[in-house]
């Protein structure tokens, strides 16, 4: 969702505005009707998310069958017109 705010106002609540978009809600800032800046959240990988991803691989994994080296290597050709 963006929210459209005037420039004293954001002034006044940036605080506020910045917990907006740190929640991943965009800001557009406003000299009277017209847009002139736009906060938005950075697309920054949070070390807590990294680790969430790569245990539910880790989880995925362990659930899977093995794979034999032959079968990566008939993957790896998979498609080839020998």
């Amino acid at each position: 969702m963006t929210l459209t705010i005037e420039i004293g106002e954001a002034q006044a609540r940036l605080t506020e505005l910045i917990a907006k978009v740190e929640a991943g809600e965009e800001i557009v800032i406003a000299r009277g009707n017209e847009p002139v800046a736009r906060l938005a959240p950075l697309n920054v990988v949070r070390p807590a998310l990294v680790m969430n991803a790569i245990d539910e691989i880790r989880a995925v994994r362990a659930r899977a069958k093995p794979v034999t080296r032959e079968e990566i290597l008939a993957w790896r050709h998979e498609g080839h017109r020998f």
